[in-house]
């Protein structure tokens, strides 16, 4: 077979076994030309072999694959072909590092249980723009996530897929080498295949063409893969049982500095991405490290965090594990404060169906301490835009308000990080804003600022001077505190997370201000939120008499907690390790007990 075709002495060296790219950064790859292979042996190539193939040129993959401009964008979609799975009996998807045998590099494996690729199914996964999944749950829809996703986290993938048709057991194997295609200069797509079918307990070729094209795909997939021989790549399907699907990408790209992009080394128990942690948020050295750790940050550059709260229904009976432990799932709708539901029934069509869209609407539970706020979108239980900042950055109105909707009345984009820019989203955009203000506007007297409606605030005020009542109260309390040097931590309510323990009063001004309240919240969700647009230039007030320290003393009391957290598992540590000594002696005092008996009864022995 000529050098074109097989790879045997065309760029060899690392990477995969034939070689590696010459650019391994993904954003410089594919502006990057690679070595000429010569013309007759390429034309030569070309004629030889049926291969499954799209007639595209190779560096359309590199190009298809920007669309993903995250790293975690593109193993989402992989995550999501498992989710889709379900239906299949798929328990788990599992994402781990593995070793290249043939230059030591890593690897990135997905590995999930569903029911496998037969043939033609496998062939049509490979090709583009080829999708079956038209279901209303299932996330894939375009045909074009497992290409644009392995693309973009590495130069090279192999696919292993066992699946069981009736009576029909059949293993393929499919190699998609971006290096490959580079290194040998095609000028199509070319995909080398393997199939198997299990026959009396033996595993057997299966030859759909002429037995020679089969032994140059094996031939292309031994040279240009981690894998050295035909024994090594069916070893790779020991572990995946009766049916299911693993996904091994290599040749991983790098970041400008030559480093990979994907960091395994800081984190046994996670991914992490390069380039992707520093902090933006926070103005004091307590309040950058609260930001350090919250969700809304760390799913930048966690994969953990953000597959923790990718998915907005938690699973029955799958999970995803990841670097051999399973993520917890996080519902961001279950951490919030001072939660209400608003419903919003946008107009979608004029003949279709009515659609009733649920928004769980909160206070982060680190309110007000930090300024954390956005609105989590997610489509077909899939996480779309996480902490989407539908107000600006800079207004003090709607702080520290959060949002989970499920939005499946509009399409997402392509790379499943945003939606199409439609007049149903910008009306759902508009309508976000609308509910946000509202919500501010009703409850942001909860987490220490003045009412913004003059009625509630005026008789905010009025119980505030009112000595008797519990506003008078906690002013009172506050003057003796600042007089006497002591701390406002005991003005917090005893209950933060109920409304009712922060009512101005008992009753009268309290009652009037609660049942205010509800009368809007019932406003808004009868009315249905009505299309138009929503004045946000006036800001809320924190009140100076009550909440002058509030922020430095929930940071303190922040930090505190977080050191009897770290404390109360060392402690646990301790006692593990002292529980551990104790069993040792024990042991010990039973062998010492034991050599004890044995020599006694070998003094009572009579001598002969």
């Amino acid at each position: 077979m000529p050098a074109a075709m097989s790879g045997g002495t065309v760029g060899a060296g690392g990477g995969g076994g034939g070689g590696s790219l010459d650019c391994r950064s993904f954003w410089k790859a594919g502006a990057h030309a690679g070595p000429s292979a010569p013309i007759r042996e390429f034309h030569d190539g070309l004629e030889t072999g049926d291969f499954d193939r799209a007639r595209v040129h190779p560096k359309f993959l590199h190009t298809n694959a920007t669309s993903h401009k995250w790293a975690f964008g593109a193993i989402s979609e992989l995550l999501d072909n498992a989710v889709d799975e379900i239906c299949n009996g798929a328990t788990f998807v599992k994402v781990d590092k593995s070793i290249n045998s043939k230059d030591n590099s890593p690897m990135l494996v997905f590995q999930d249980d569903g029911g496998g690729m037969d043939p033609e199914g496998v062939r049509k996964c490979m090709s583009l723009g080829f999708s079956t999944k038209k279901s209303k749950t299932t996330i894939g829809q375009y045909g074009n996530g497992f290409k644009t996703s392995t693309m973009r986290l590495g130069a090279d993938a192999a696919v292993f897929t066992r699946a069981v048709r009736g009576s029909n057991v059949t293993l393929s194997i499919g190699l998609l080498s971006y290096t490959f295609l580079r290194r040998t200069m095609k000028d199509d797509i070319v995909v080398p295949m393997l199939d198997f079918e299990v026959r009396d307990g033996h595993i057997v070729p299966l030859v759909y063409g002429s037995q020679g094209d089969w032994d140059s795909s094996l031939k292309i997939i031994l040279d240009w893969s981690p894998f050295s021989s035909k024994e090594e790549l069916l070893k790779q399907f020991e572990d995946v049982d009766s049916h299911g699907t693993k996904v091994v990408v290599y040749n991983l790209w790098m970041n400008d500095d030559g480093l990979l992009e994907l960091d395994f080394e800081d984190d046994d128990e996670d991914i992490l991405l390069r380039d992707q942690g520093q902090t933006s948020g926070g103005t004091t050295k307590i309040q950058k490290e609260i930001v350090e750790q919250h969700i809304s940050h760390r799913l930048r550059f966690s994969l953990r965090a953000y597959t923790s709260i990718l998915y907005l229904r938690k699973f029955e009976n799958f999970q995803i594990i990841l670097r051999g432990k399973p993520v917890e799932q996080i519902s961001i709708a279950n951490e919030l404060k001072f939660k209400k539901v608003v419903t919003y029934k946008p107009q979608v069509a004029h003949d279709s169906q009515v659609v009733s869209v649920k928004v769980d609407i909160g206070f982060a539970k680190e309110a007000p301490v930090l300024g954390i706020f956005g609105m989590n979108v997610y489509h077909k239980n899939r996480l779309i835009m996480p902490f989407w900042k539908v107000l600006q950055e800079a207004s003090s109105r709607g702080r520290s308000v959060v949002g989970v909707l499920e939005a499946n009345f509009i399409e997402p984009a392509h790379d499943k990080q945003d939606f199409e820019r439609t007049p149903l989203f910008i009306r759902l955009e508009t309508k976000l804003r609308q509910i946000i203000v509202d919500y501010w506007k009703e409850k942001c007297h909860l987490i220490g600022y003045q009412p913004i409606d003059p009625k509630l605030r005026s008789q905010y005020k009025a119980a505030l001077k009112d000595p008797s009542g519990p506003g008078g109260k906690i002013q009172h309390k506050a003057f003796t505190a600042r007089k006497t040097g002591e701390h406002l931590s005991n003005l917090l309510p005893e209950t933060y997370d109920d409304v009712e323990a922060v009512r101005l009063t008992a009753n009268g001004t309290g009652s009037a201000l609660h049942s205010s309240g509800q009368a809007q919240e019932n406003s808004m969700e009868s009315a249905g939120l009505d299309e138009d647009l929503v004045d946000i230039s006036s800001h809320g007030v924190l009140d100076p008499n009550l909440n002058e320290k509030l922020s430095e003393e929930n940071l303190a009391l922040f930090t505190r907690r977080e050191d009897l957290r770290q404390r109360d598992t060392q402690l646990k540590q301790t006692i593990g390790e002292l529980e551990h000594e104790l069993e040792e002696t024990k042991r010990k005092c039973s062998q010492l007990a034991a050599e004890l008996q044995i020599r006694k009864s070998q003094q009572q022995l009579p001598y002969k």
